[in-house]
């Protein structure tokens, strides 16, 4: 027996198979169209009513895009590389290229070439192997369609499976397609689709990447080449095997000269050169590819996943496009800021993050970490928006908010002992005190005065005369702050247990529930969501909608009046006096800039293993926080030098390029509350009314903000200074 009977009986057989299926497809298929105009019109619907979605989705989806406020490009999410391109964004060259070696009969049929399987068939036989491909374009577009829309295995077996079944759904589908649609249209999806290998699909993405130009600079050498890689483009991969991509370009020139699309000086000239590739950088693709902001990609990709409701197959299929709030300018300004004071991969994280007022938008999320990548300066853990370590005396505001909506004005005084030991809060079974760090604060102070000096015993005293810890609480929670992560005290918990050490901050606190906090402040008492999204528009440029036929993205979720018009306006003016000049005492003045008017409140945790500083203006609210997320780390400073210092580096280049906004006037002073009847204290605590807690850091001259120590009912075991 001859040792090529084995190949040639396989082929014989193929032979077989196939003009038998070829039969059926003429019987089955063929029939109603030559049987008469009337009966194709007839059964044209039917065929149409059975092509399923993706098929008659004219344009393939694309890279789902995220962009900037100011719609620049912050990177992509796709599983595949795809950039649909409209038919004359597509060199003419490139479809003769493709026709000829596809399908040479495009034109001719439609959408089942008997003819040319036929032919193909008689040229395998002849060559003892498979030379030419019978399916047509239009059917290969179905094939390919069907398979990379498959989202269950059953779909993708359906897809792929050897049968005639397979083939004759197939063809029905082509046929149908030829039915609807010209065959320029046919031709620009099929040319938008198909996979040409390096990770491009589509021959916008094939030209970027092989060549660095656009689909329609296509020149005739690489048109040729990209047509020749549809069949098989890891073999004839121009990178990796440039030999097998000109050889197979050379076929491709071969049949545009035998159907006349070029000459035969033109082949003659492109068959001698090698294939010339200028490779192109596949796009970025995922936040840890994001040109900037890669926490805030981080946190815009799960909004749109959790918040949303939007899949993942979606977010990387559905050729979407993200407006987000991210302010690049605000973005840089705040991410130079923080590694001029935290180097990029220092155990220590630096984290500043900023929103709008009386929007919600988050502008920016500044960390000194690469989101997602490998190394020590990197990290996935998005420490700008997941509770870490405790604020410090930030949470004066809250206590101080809750104080003012009772009827307690700035010019409220108390006097305390040192140490000041409560008469309502408890540490344990023993009395729960604290003292002020240093030696810089008068026994008697008013509650602005207390405020931007960041006394301890002024503001348990101050918790003591609310009688319960649940005000200070309800009102964090009113501005924004949440306590539900698992490593956080829930609200309900704390005011149960009445922890009196809410006032100084010690549990762990999210960086961005700080930023909104006060944003409610500098909005004059409205409360906004924070949202990193404003639009989702699906592939056509429209909005995405739900089930219920209504916009993801619902718009600006804000609460008026959250917090009372006075209530904000009064905390605002006494905030003012820790940053702004001419206070003594203050100890947020690092985060002044000229011009403008600005409040803020520093804080530093026990032992110094957290600081931070919240400041804000009529048009921007920012949080800093620096710790050690891993273990009790001395920081090296306090909120008022590293949080502040942070704040006026990062917001000096955004507010010195606008004018300056002045906040709304405070109301007129109400009436001062009555004072309570002075209660019996416990032995050793001195006078009834106390004072505050320790101003943190300062600026030269001013009184050093330090931690104070801390209780031991403190959750978290540390106890701020300012």
């Amino acid at each position: 027996m001859s040792p090529d009977a084995p190949a040639r009986a396989r082929v014989l057989a193929k032979l077989a198979a196939t003009i038998v299926l070829a039969g059926a497809l003429v019987a089955g298929m063929l029939l109603p169209f030559v049987g008469g105009t009337g009966m194709a019109a007839r059964n044209s619907a039917s065929l149409l009513d059975a092509l399923p979605d993706a098929l008659t989705d004219e344009t393939p989806a694309g890279n789902t895009r995220v962009l900037a406020a100011d719609g620049s490009l912050i990177t992509m999410f796709y599983r595949n590389n795809r950039t649909p391109v409209a038919s004359d964004q597509i060199a003419p060259v490139m479809k003769q290229a493709l026709v000829a070696i596809e399908d040479a009969r495009f034109e001719e049929h439609n959408g089942l070439d008997v003819q040319g399987t036929l032919r193909a068939l008689a040229t395998n036989v002849a060559a003892g192997s498979v030379q030419e491909g019978g399916s047509t374009l239009t059917q290969q577009l179905v094939k390919q369609t069907l398979v990379q829309t498959a989202d269950t295995p059953e779909e993708r077996l359906a897809a792929t499976e050897e049968s005639v079944g397979r083939k004759l759904r197939e063809a029905r589908m082509a046929l149908a397609l030829e039915e609807e649609y010209s065959k320029d249209e046919i031709l620009t999806r099929y040319l938008n689709l198909v996979y040409f290998g390096e990770g491009a699909y589509g021959v916008q993405a094939a030209a970027q990447r092989y060549f660095s130009v656009d689909a329609a600079a296509l020149t005739l050498p690489q048109a040729a080449m990209l047509a020749g890689l549809v069949q098989s483009p890891s073999i004839d991969d121009p990178i990796t095997n440039p030999e097998n991509a000109r050889e197979r370009r050379n076929v491709v020139l071969r049949s545009m000269l035998g159907q006349g699309m070029v000459t035969e000086a033109e082949v003659a000239e492109i068959s001698a050169q090698p294939v010339q590739v200028v490779q192109g950088a596949s796009p970025a693709n995922g936040c840890v590819d994001a040109s900037i902001g890669g926490f805030f990609c981080s946190f815009v990709e799960q909004y749109l996943t959790q918040e949303l409701g939007i899949s993942q197959a979606l977010l990387e299929n559905g050729g979407l496009t993200i407006q987000t709030t991210l302010r690049p300018d605000v973005q840089a300004a705040g991410d130079q800021a923080v590694l001029d004071t935290v180097a990029l991969g220092d155990p220590l994280v630096g984290a500043y993050t900023a929103v709008e007022p009386g929007t919600g938008h988050v502008l920016a999320m500044s960390n000194n970490r690469r989101f997602g990548c490998e190394g020590p300066e990197c990290e996935s853990v998005n420490f700008n928006v997941v509770p870490s370590k405790g604020a410090g005396s930030v949470f004066k505001v809250f206590t101080a908010a809750a104080a003012v909506e009772r009827g307690f004005g700035p010019n409220h005084v108390i006097t305390t002992s040192e140490p000041y030991v409560s008469r309502v809060y408890r540490d344990g079974s023993g009395p729960y005190d604290v003292v002020n760090v240093g030696s810089s604060y008068p026994n008697t102070l008013d509650m602005e005065r207390a405020l931007y000096m960041s006394s301890n015993t002024y503001f348990l005293a101050l918790e003591d005369q609310l009688g319960s810890v649940e005000g200070p609480v309800r009102m964090a929670q009113r501005m924004g702050m949440h306590f539900d992560a698992a490593n956080q005290y829930p609200a309900d918990t704390i005011i149960e247990e009445n922890r009196g050490s809410f006032t100084f901050g010690t549990d762990a606190t999210s960086p961005l529930d700080l930023a909104n906090s006060v944003a409610t402040l500098a909005a004059n008492g409205t409360r906004c969501e924070p949202t990193p999204v404003t639009a989702v528009l699906d592939r056509t440029g429209q909005p995405l909608t739900g089930e219920d036929g209504q916009p993801v993205v619902p718009g600006d979720a804000c609460t008026p009046e959250a917090v009372p018009a006075r209530v904000a306006a009064t905390m605002t003016s006494m905030l003012r006096k820790d940053v702004e000049p001419g206070f003594s005492g203050a100890t947020g003045t690092r985060a002044y800039v000229p011009g403008h008017q600005i409040a803020g409140k520093t804080g530093t945790n026990q032992n110094r293993d957290s600081v931070a500083f919240v400041g804000y203006t009529p048009q921007y609210a920012a949080s800093v926080m620096v710790f050690s997320p891993l273990q009790n780390q001395d920081v090296g400073g306090f909120g008022g030098a590293l949080g502040a210092g942070i704040w006026g580096d990062a917001m000096r280049p955004i507010l010195s390029a606008q004018q300056p906004v002045p906040f709304p006037a405070p109301p007129a002073p109400p009436a001062p509350a009555p004072a309570p009847a002075p209660e019996a204290a416990p032995a050793g605590t001195g006078p009834v009314e106390v004072q505050p807690v320790p101003a943190v850091e300062q600026p030269a001259g001013a009184p050093v903000e330090t931690p104070a120590p801390v209780p031991a009912e403190a959750p978290v075991a540390a106890q701020p200074a300012g």
